[in-house]
């Protein structure tokens, strides 16, 4: 007569049950801390006590400082047609793609979750792996969401506090002293002090804030220069603006600042523009993490970039340089390692016995003037194109008013 064996646990399952203690929470904590965003949406699931540490905003702001960000790369916004078929068609078909390697040769593709009121998203900025979007189209631009890919979720942002939306120009940013995500919104006639408005994420509110600086009593006109985003450089917000000024004897000036927001402090304060002669058109971006000035040369051929090399100090303007890119349209902006990126319009060629020229886009090392075209994004872009660095993160993971997809 046979016997059935009482299954017994392994010796390895034994000891660790009877000897092996539990590790403490600050050595897990750390462990975790150094995963990627994808392991950790899924060890949520383990238990009540993960689920509560990965979820909890201390753990995320964590996160976002250990964890080993080599493989980081950029957002790229490639709207699928051209504006005017945006006006009549209205189509919902706009992607994101992801570009994870300084080449540009590994591209993952995404898109965008929620519908924009006029069909037409405009890319304000990336900060820590949150995208921010706001409506293209000025008058319908109340629409602004922010959206982390990484863990599949958006929110919608209550509506404004400013009585009227004009000639709209928005900043996003990281409050890094009070752990916080901040949204600058501009309204503004053609010669008063633009109105001003800032989100927080933290009280998931806008509020109205004042410009704080003296605004030139002989100003005409201005105008919010938003050719490219405005670059989030050492805790600030930045714009162009480009003013028409009243001089003597009833002629007209035309004059640029640098307005800049510390997002922290919530204060403004204009900044010095490096004073080298005239140029056809000029807007701000960001080189190495530090505020780069472009400069585009009359004929439109060239153009010079500038550097401030400390914050805030007009002599510490660096002229880095000048590149060819045939216009200013063709400047789309540099990546994290000062790689600048372009678009090239080519020769003429024949396509169904018809000649067409195509766009094609080019990675330029701005002091060997090197150049080497991006094959993808060539293939792809019609008209429009917006980049920004990104990053995962675990930032909206947890709050109100979010949308899981």
């Amino acid at each position: 007569m046979s016997h059935k064996k009482e299954a017994r646990p392994s010796m390895i399952l034994q000891r660790r049950t009877k000897h092996d203690l539990p590790l403490p929470d600050e050595i897990m904590l750390e462990i975790l801390a150094r995963l990627p965003v994808k392991s950790l949406l899924r060890f949520r699931c383990v238990c009540k006590t993960w689920y509560s540490f990965i979820t909890n905003p201390s753990f995320i702001s964590t996160h976002l400082l250990c964890y080993n960000h080599d493989d980081d790369g950029y957002v790229i916004h490639m709207p699928k047609t051209n504006f005017f078929m945006v006006l009549f068609y209205r189509p919902h078909c706009q992607i994101c793609t992801v570009a994870s390697d300084r080449t540009f040769e590994t591209m993952s593709e995404f898109r965008i979750p929620f519908t924009i009121e006029s069909g037409y998203p405009n890319l304000v900025g990336s900060c820590n792996g949150i995208l921010c979007f706001s409506d293209f189209i000025t008058a319908k631009s109340k629409d602004v969401y922010l959206w982390n890919p990484s863990i599949r979720k958006f929110k919608r942002l209550p509506n404004t506090c400013l009585t009227l939306l004009c000639n709209v120009a928005l900043g996003f940013g990281y409050d890094s002293q009070n752990n916080d995500y901040k949204i600058v919104r501009f309204s503004s006639t053609i010669a008063k002090p633009p109105e001003v408005e800032v989100y927080s994420l933290s009280s998931d509110s806008w509020k109205r804030i004042e410009l704080g600086i003296s605004w030139r009593p002989n100003v005409l006109a201005h105008n919010f220069n938003c050719t490219l985003a405005s670059p989030f450089v050492s805790g600030h917000l930045h714009w162009m603006i480009e003013i028409i000024e009243k001089g003597s004897e009833q002629e007209e000036r035309f004059t640029s600042m640098i307005l800049s927001f510390d997002v922290s402090s919530e204060k403004f304060k204009e900044l010095p523009l490096p004073d080298e002669g005239g140029c056809f058109t000029k807007c701000l971006t960001s080189f190495k993490e530090k505020l780069a000035l472009i400069k585009f040369g009359s004929r439109v051929l060239s153009c010079s970039i500038w550097v401030m090399r400390e914050y805030g100090v007009f002599d510490s303007w660096n002229k880095l340089g000048v590149v060819p890119v045939g216009s200013y349209l063709n400047f789309i902006g540099f990546t994290k390692y000062g790689l600048l990126l372009v678009r090239k319009r080519s020769q003429l060629v024949s396509t169904n016995s018809e000649l067409e020229s195509k766009d094609k886009s080019f990675l330029i090392d701005p002091e060997t003037l090197h150049e080497k075209e991006i094959s993808y994004i060539s293939n792809q872009v019609d008209n429009h194109l917006d980049i920004a660095a990104y990053m995962e993160n675990l930032a909206l993971l947890d709050g109100e008013n979010l949308v899981s997809y």
